[in-house]
């Protein structure tokens, strides 16, 4: 039985459902249940609990699910879905701007976290900077955060391609956010602050991507981004197992990405 379940063997799953209604429209509950992750980390759901089938995802099998919608409705917000029972839940950092938008949202487990990140896009100036202001706050904030819980997995949508491997074409995406060289820098410290990018631990090939534009047949085409990410502290590095991405579910423009560990 589930609450049963023994520790030392989970999967993990990062999904920007891009509105977790529509994706529950296009068959995301029969991917689920298939899927059957131990813990599942939403972003973009862009939903209140009161707007959502919660009995539906009880029924396929994760009592214990956690939402933190953003103030402004039909906008942002991350959820974490759980088989077992958390020791504790955090909604939020505690700093105002990043909590009104619903974008952090972390379990405490037996022995390690897991937390739920929707880094902003800076899709015009004024979010550019917003989104240089988040990013250096919530570095601080995961600096002092890995003090009291040192096992850190953050999983999400972070809104930045790392490294030419992870664009389908680097050379004309250079000046656009989400690959410019202030935001991959920002990433790159980021990692080496004390963060694995399980996916690239365990494989180094390129046109793997879980971001593909609505436009132009992107998909179809495989032109997308690497913005997923499920990023583990240090410490976490002797029980990592595989991480994949799996662009075959399509209930968004995003698609999951999984680490599992023992």
């Amino acid at each position: 039985m589930a609450f049963f379940k023994d520790f030392s063997d989970m999967k993990i799953i990062s999904y920007n459902v891009n509105g977790i209604r529509a994706a529950i429209t296009k068959g995301f509950l029969d991917w689920l249940k298939a899927a059957n992750p131990d813990v599942i980390c939403l972003q973009e759901i862009k939903a209140t609990p009161e707007q959502i089938p919660l009995i539906d995802f009880e029924i396929s099998g994760y009592p214990y699910h956690y939402w933190f919608p953003a103030q402004k409705k039909g906008y942002s917000g991350v959820a974490v879905l759980s088989k077992i029972e958390p020791k504790n839940v955090v909604f939020g950092t505690g700093i105002d701007y990043m909590d009104f938008e619903g974008r952090n949202l972390r379990l405490d487990f037996e022995d390690f976290s897991v937390m739920s990140l929707y880094l902003p896009s800076g899709t015009n100036i004024d979010r550019l900077d917003h989104k240089f202001k988040y990013m250096d706050d919530f570095q601080v904030y995961i600096n002092d955060l890995k003090k009291e819980f040192p096992n850190l997995i953050i999983c999400g949508d972070y809104n930045i391609c790392h490294e030419a491997i992870d664009i389908h074409d680097p050379i004309r995406n250079k000046t656009v956010s989400g690959f410019l060289p202030e935001e991959r820098a920002w990433l790159d410290g980021f990692m080496k602050s004390g963060f694995i990018d399980t996916f690239r631990f365990f494989n180094k090939e390129p046109h793997h991507y879980s971001w593909w534009s609505y436009r132009a047949n992107a998909r179809e085409n495989n032109k997308g981004w690497r913005i997923d990410y499920c990023l583990a502290s240090e410490p976490m590095k002797n029980r990592l197992k595989r991480a994949l991405i799996l662009p075959e579910a399509k209930h968004s423009d995003h698609c999951p990405v999984v680490v599992e560990i023992e």
